[in-house]
């Protein structure tokens, strides 16, 4: 038996897990199935999300995480055991300790619930919580720790943070309820508003992967299928990439404003810093077409996608656990909760 430091990206739409020495050893979906009538975990991860919108009424796959905060903490936990138990966490570690990270405006309630389902599901001999944007950037390959101006918008699933960060530590930050989750929501309703026609999650989300585009001329097109609201029959539709931009405008206009909301309070000095860098975007609607372009066009300095932006997190929790060892002074003060 022996103990290993495990980052955890605890993220509303995947769960990435990084060990210490091996990298990042799981990336899979915060889905869990349950059964509806004994509350039994039927399923974990990309087995239950194959079951999402196909169940029978007594099964049920949910996900208990929602807009970056837990919403169902015995579920959660249990996820976090299934995963932590996969990658031979319960067998193989003696009492890791854990870095997990959380939004930039949780509350000091969500974050003890984020601790405790760590610690419980993992028998952590310790628990850190950090901010999410930092951990981003430094995924990212950002020299956050300099002082110099870096800024990072992640856009994950359950919440979009735009943060400008100097010497290892947050200057100004904004947290919004808005992300893929309410992107893949505005499809559905654009599609059930003009064509009548009721599509599930699943294929919401691969409209945006597949031909979303937020900026520019992306002409692509794309064979949906769902009910028809009048019918009641199975229908099949062609839907566009002009739609889907149509469809997520008012959602990618909320980003572009909670980012400008940022670099207007940020401080001239670090203002320049960020010209001369440009904004680097994380998480999962970093690969959204356009969107990179529509952000450097509103805020007027280069906008730069991260290498591999969908696992900035899980990459920044292995670089950040380096710090544990490395400057426990550091983690005290102000770079670990």
């Amino acid at each position: 038996m022996f103990s290993k430091d495990i980052g955890i990206d605890l993220g509303t739409a995947n769960v990435a897990i990084f060990v210490k020495g091996r990298g990042i050893v799981l990336n899979e979906p915060s889905v869990v199935a349950i059964d509806n009538q004994t509350k039994k975990v039927l399923a974990v991860g990309n087995e239950a999300r194959r079951m999402v919108g196909r169940t029978p009424g007594n099964i049920i796959a949910i996900r208990p995480l929602r807009d970056g905060v837990i919403a169902d903490f015995e579920i959660t936990e249990a996820m976090l055991k299934h995963f932590l138990v996969k990658i031979g966490g319960k067998s193989v570690f003696a009492r890791p300790r854990i870095l997990i990270c959380c939004p930039t405006n949780i509350t000091s309630v969500e974050q003890k619930a984020i601790r405790e389902a760590a610690e419980r599901s993992g028998g952590a001999r310790e628990v850190f919580i950090e901010e999410e944007p930092k951990i981003a950037a430094v995924g990212a390959g950002m020299e956050i720790f300099q002082p110099s101006g870096n800024m990072v918008v992640d856009i994950g699933g359950g919440t979009t943070d735009v943060a400008v960060l100097s010497m290892g530590d947050i200057v100004t930050a904004s947290s919004i309820k808005i992300a893929g989750d309410k992107f893949d929501l505005a499809i559905m309703r654009y599609i059930k508003n003009k064509y009548k026609l009721l599509i599930g999650e699943r294929t919401a989300e691969d409209i945006k992967v597949q031909i979303g585009t937020v900026y520019g001329g992306r002409q692509d097109e794309m064979d949906i299928r769902g009910r028809d609201m009048v019918s009641g029959l199975p229908q099949t539709i062609t839907i566009h990439s002009a739609e889907v931009q149509e469809s997520l405008a008012e959602s990618v206009s909320a980003i572009v404003q909670a980012s400008k909301n940022v670099l207007e309070r940020t401080p001239p000095e670090l203002s320049a810093d960020i010209i001369d860098k440009g904004v680097f975007l994380t998480g999962g609607g970093a690969l959204i077409h356009g969107l990179d372009q529509l952000l450097a066009d509103e805020l007027k300095v280069p906008v730069l996608v991260a290498d591999d932006p969908m696992m900035c997190v899980a990459n920044g929790t292995g670089m950040m656990l380096d710090y544990l060892d490395k400057a426990p002074a550091y983690r005290k003060k102000k770079f670990f909760g």
